[in-house]
């Protein structure tokens, strides 16, 4: 029960430090677009407003948005941005959060496909990491009791390549059989030393990085570009 609430403790500090940098410490930037909507009228007196506000993406316009709205603050504000998208990111690789390749878009969008595979690449090592020790200091024997069929089947796949462990849990994550984040939180259960677990995600996500931080990004931009061009509403047309 002490596991659990130092991990809740844990998140909830990690989450405040989030509010406080999307709030206290956010520049001055453009709080608010105009929305046309076709169906209604509005005089010139009585614009209808739309507040823009920083949060995680849920889909592709969401993240269009979000990238133009960092990108405007990336001008003048290049640090914090930085320091905004790298807490965010490490906040969903550690807590093993889903919506990681929307941030992999992003990076791509925001500092440029090669910057942005480096950054991606990095991110997810230390977060992934900082999943392994979590798991190991709060989670054992919660995931076990919880997963108990897929641990022991992991554990079998881990003792039949011990021998060559580096180059399985490089193909585990090359042609992965189990999510990303199951690996990272059952690896400490599993016995994988840290070191090997370390450069195997440096090395095996990759590819994965690589398709989404350097592709998916130039898909992002034409796409914003076609909403711009056929006078749909977005940041870039406002």
């Amino acid at each position: 029960m002490r596991s659990i609430w130092g991990l809740i403790a844990l998140v909830a500090s990690a989450t405040f430090y989030l509010y406080l940098l999307v709030s206290a410490f956010l520049p001055p930037g453009p709080h608010a677009i105009r929305v046309h909507d076709a169906k209604s009228q509005h005089t010139e007196d009585e614009p209808e407003e739309e507040e823009l506000r920083l949060k995680f993406p849920s889909d592709l316009d969401e993240l269009r948005e979000l990238a133009e709205l960092l990108k405007f603050y990336k001008t003048e504000h290049t640090g914090y941005v930085f320091i905004l998208f790298c807490s965010a990111y490490l906040y969903k690789q550690s807590f093993a959060i889903p919506g990681s390749s929307f941030l992999n878009m992003l990076a791509g969008a925001l500092f440029g496909p090669w910057h942005g595979l480096l950054i991606a690449c990095t991110l997810t090592t230390v977060g992934s990491t900082n999943c392994y020790m979590l798991s190991r200091i709060f989670g054992k024997c919660h995931i076990i009791r919880l997963f108990p069929e897929k641990v022991a089947m992991l554990q079998r796949m881990v003792e039949e390549n011990r021998s060559s462990l580096f180059f399985f849990l490089l193909f585990l994550r090359f042609f992965p059989m189990t999510p990303n984040w199951f690996l990272n939180v059952t690896s400490p259960i599993l016995n994988i030393p840290i070191p090997i677990f370390f450069f195997s995600i440096l090395i095996g996500l990759i590819p994965y990085n690589l398709s989404v931080s350097v592709r998916e990004p130039s898909c992002l931009r034409s796409s914003l570009w076609m909403t711009s061009f056929h006078g749909a509403p977005s940041c870039s047309s406002c």
